[in-house]
């Protein structure tokens, strides 16, 4: 295995400071232009892409407070508060404080927040066939990034 240090060595002052060389520069670019790509796909159920995986965020766990909700998507809750109201005027979701723990707001899913999990599954499939990459790159790309995420996480 190399040395991490080993690759950068060899990069010129010059070449380290070119935008295409830059980690952020192409996370950013990937990321504007996959939420690109979701838009035409969320629009007919009604979604934003904060929208989209704040749904999916509950539909794998239902019932659970803001602050967690918020932490799993990486949202501030001056983010996460408009969003869940609109979600919630939408009819997809409820915020409740509850009686025996009134400092925290719990997030629950409504009827038809958990029907429109059916219509959504889709998304997932038609936006990896609408890129070049084939399934098996797209899922090592994304586990890569997991273990990148990991890595700066701490």
């Amino acid at each position: 295995m190399k040395n991490k240090d080993s690759i950068m060595d060899h990069i010129s002052d010059n070449d380290i400071l070119k935008l295409d060389n830059q980690l952020c520069f192409a996370l950013y670019v990937s990321s504007r232009e996959i939420i690109k790509k979701y838009k035409p796909l969320l629009d007919p159920l009604g979604l934003t892409y904060t929208g989209y995986i704040t749904m999916l965020a509950l539909w794998e766990k239902d019932n659970v407070t803001m602050k967690s909700l918020g932490e799993k998507l990486y949202l501030d809750s001056g983010t996460l508060t408009p969003l869940l109201k609109k979600l919630e005027t939408k009819g997809l979701l409820v915020r409740e404080r509850r009686s025996e723990d009134e400092r925290n707001v719990y997030i629950a899913l409504t009827k038809q927040g958990h029907e429109l999990k059916k219509d959504t599954s889709i998304v997932p499939r038609q936006l990896i066939s609408s890129s070049s990459f084939d399934e098996e790159s797209t899922i090592e790309l994304i586990n890569l990034l997991h273990r990148y995420i990991a890595s700066i996480d701490k």
